[in-house]
C-alpha cells in the first residue's frame, strides 16, 4: 500500500536498512568458505533460518515452502530479498498464504540480521543522493502508478482508494475505504465551502468525496498522468482542480487553503524532503487552518527500501519512522492527533489481493503470469509485514499552534 495520496502507500514490504527486516536476509555466514559442498549448504543456511520461523522445507501447512528448483537456496543466500522474491516470480517455490509465510519469517526477530550487499549499496546511494529528487521524483508514477488503470479498477473499490483503509463497523472493502475518507474527513473538521489542499491526489476519490459529501473546492497534485486522467473524468463539473505536477510545485499557488491533506505521499518522497513537504503545506495554509498526513509507519529509522520492492514494485521509496516525521515537524508545527490503525492495512491488502485474483482472467492476455506472482508476492507479502506488527499506519493531524485546542476523532 501501498502508494502519492492514494497514489498508493507503499505498503512497502519490509522497508530496511542495514539492519534489514524482511526475512530473508539472513548473513551467509562463511559462504565464501564453502567450496566442496555450496549448493547443500545453501540449503541447510536457509532452511535453518526458515525453523526459526517454524517454517518447513516440503511441509504440509499452509505457511511451508515447496521448493521446486534447489537453485532457490543458493539465490537467497547471494541475494537474500531480492533473490527469494525474483525466483518466486520464476516459480522456483510456492506457498500456499505468503501472508502467514511472511508474518512468521518478520515475527521471528533472528531472521532480522545482517543484510546483503545489495540492501547495504541502496543505504549508501540514498544518504549520497537525494533520491526524490524533482528529475527522480516521477519514476514511482511510471513504474507504478501508470500500469493501467484496468488493473487498479479491478483490484481496489469503487472509489478507487489505493491506501490503508478503515475496517471498524464496515462488512466489506467499499464500506472501509468510505470509513476512512470520513475519518479524514471528520478530522480535518470540515465545514462546506472550504479550500482544501491536496498533495498527492491519486486516482481523485478523496477530492471527489470532499467535494461532493462536503461542499469543499479542492486543487490537487499528482505526478501520474494515468491516475490525473481518471480523476478528471470522475470529478468532471465539480469545484475540483488537478494538476499533473510535482507536490513541490504546490509551493507556486498564489491562494492559501483551510486545509492541506497528504495521503500516501511520504512513503514516496524520501527521509531528505519530509520538512520540505511540510513547510510547503505550512505556508500554503490559513491561518486555523488543519494538515492531515496520513503515511505507513517504520518502527525503526532507515534511508531506503527492500531491494525488491525497490526493484519491481517502489522504486526510490522509504517507510518514515516517528523520529524522522518528528524531526520534520519540530520548530514548525505542532501535533494535535496522532492515530495508528496499522493492523487494518492488513484486512486491505487481503481484499486487494482477493479483488486482483477474481478478476485475473481478464488481466492475463496484458500482464501475463510473471506479473501475477509479482503482484502476488506484493500484496501478500506487504500483508504479513503489517500482521507482524513491523509497519503501521498513521494519521497525524498538525497545526500552526494557533487554535485554541483540538478534539480527536475515531
Amino acid at each position: 500500500m501501498c502508494k502519492s495520496a492514494e497514489s498508493g502507500e507503499r505498503c512497502a514490504a519490509g522497508t530496511t536498512d542495514s539492519e534489514s527486516s524482511p526475512a530473508w536476509n539472513a548473513k551467509p555466514l562463511a559462504a565464501a568458505s564453502e567450496t566442496a559442498d555450496s549448493d547443500s549448504y545453501a540449503r541447510r543456511v536457509v532452511s535453518g533460518l526458515l525453523e526459526l520461523a517454524d517454517i518447513r522445507i516440503g511441509g504440509n501447512r499452509p505457511w511451508d515452502i515447496q521448493v521446486h528448483d534447489p537453485r532457490f537456496f543458493r539465490r537467497t543466500l547471494r541475494q537474500s530479498n531480492l533473490g527469494a522474491g525474483e525466483a518466486y516470480m520464476d516459480g522456483w517455490w510456492d506457498v500456499e498464504a505468503p501472508d502467514e509465510m511472511f508474518a512468521r519469517l518478520y515475527a521471528a526477530k533472528p531472521l532480522s540480521q545482517l543484510g546483503k550487499i545489495s540492501t547495504l549499496l541502496l543505504s549508501l546511494r540514498a544518504r549520497l543522493f537525494n533520491q526524490q529528487a524533482g528529475g527522480r521524483a516521477a519514476h514511482v508514477a511510471r513504474r507504478h502508478y501508470d500500469l493501467g488503470n484496468d488493473l487498479f479498477q479491478t483490484m481496489l473499490d469503487r472509489r478507487m482508494q489505493y491506501t490503508c483503509a478503515y475496517w471498524p463497523g464496515a462488512r466489506n472493502l467499499d464500506e472501509a475505504q468510505e470509513n476512512k475518507l470520513r475519518l479524514i474527513a471528520q478530522k480535518l473538521h470540515l465545514e462546506a465551502g472550504m479550500d482544501i489542499l491536496e498533495l498527492g491526489g491519486g486516482f481523485g476519490g478523496l477530492a471527489h468525496f470532499l467535494a461532493t459529501e462536503y461542499g469543499c473546492r479542492v486543487v490537487s497534485y499528482n505526478i501520474s498522468r494515468e491516475q490525473i486522467d481518471y480523476a478528471r473524468e470522475l470529478c468532471r463539473g465539480l469545484p475540483v482542480r488537478f494538476e499533473l505536477k510535482d507536490y513541490r510545485e504546490a509551493a507556486r499557488e498564489s491562494q492559501r487553503f483551510h486545509r492541506v491533506a497528504a495521503i500516501g505521499l511520504c512513503e514516496h518522497i524520501g527521509y531528505k524532503n519530509y520538512r520540505q513537504l511540510l513547510r510547503i503545506a505550512r505556508d500554503r495554509l490559513m491561518d486555523g487552518g488543519l494538515i492531515l498526513v496520513h503515511t505507513i509507519g517504520n518502527n525503526r529509522s532507515v534511508t531506503t527500501t527492500d531491494a525488491w520492492i525497490e526493484k519491481y514494485i517502489f522504486p526510490n521509496g522509504v517507510i518514515p519512522s516517528i523520529a524522522q516525521l518528528g524531526a520534520a515537524i519540530e520548530n514548525g508545527l505542532v501535533v494535535e492527533d496522532w492515530h495508528n490503525f496499522g493492523p487494518d492495512y492488513d484486512p486491505t491488502l487481503l481484499a486487494w489481493w482477493n479483488n486482483f485474483d477474481r478478476g485475473w482472467p481478464l488481466l492475463r492476455e496484458k500482464y501475463g503470469q510473471r506479473f501475477y506472482r509479482m503482484w502476488r508476492y506484493y500484496l501478500l507479502s506487504c500483508a504479513g509485514t503489517f500482521r507482524a506488527r513491523e509497519m503501521q499506519l498513521w494519521q497525524i493531524v498538525l497545526s500552526k499552534g494557533d487554535i485554541p485546542a483540538y478534539m480527536p476523532v475515531r
